[in-house]
């Protein structure tokens, strides 16, 4: 048997041909492999760092989530517990004067848009309030450091904030 290589002729005996066959096909098998490979990382890399550009926060950069004892609870950003009010109106706040001052409504600057389902309402006295899914969110003045949850249940009608 002969194989032609480049403009030569060399004869080689039928098993090292087959043997010699064999090595470039799995050559070329892994090289095919490894170009593939290579590329599916770079699309990957390419992918994730296109979504991660273009992706949007999920929620203001006052507010956060923390995984609690009963689930996932809302908190502001120093980690203390936030609250909705049975008594709010969807998109409307109906704790005013003494009510705020137990209930201080977490406060949205002048220039917040709506995240998600984060929302900006606007309180009786102009002021701007965070809304989660159209419920208005509060602090409660009792809970004094990250993680208290004091104020849930109080008279019926207040609830920690839950995505």
């Amino acid at each position: 048997m002969s194989v032609l290589i480049a403009l030569g002729r060399i004869e080689l005996d039928p098993d090292r041909a087959r043997t010699l066959f064999k090595r470039i096909c799995r050559r070329t098998d892994m090289l095919k492999v490894r170009r593939m490979l290579c590329g599916l990382l770079i699309a990957s890399v390419w992918a994730g760092g296109a979504s991660a550009q273009m992706a949007e926060p999920a929620q203001p950069a006052s507010v956060k989530t923390i995984q609690a004892a009963g689930g996932a609870v809302l908190t502001d950003s120093e980690g203390k517990t936030l609250y909705v009010f049975d008594r709010d109106g969807a998109g409307k706040s109906n704790c005013n004067d003494k009510c705020a001052q137990n209930w201080p409504p977490l406060s949205a600057q002048a220039d917040a848009k709506s995240v998600g389902k984060y929302t900006v309402v606007t309180r009786d006295d102009g002021s701007r309030q965070w809304a989660y899914d159209g419920k208005p969110l509060y602090r409660w003045v009792k809970d004094q450091k990250p993680g208290d949850a004091t104020g849930d249940g109080i008279g019926g009608v207040w609830h920690t904030a839950r995505p």
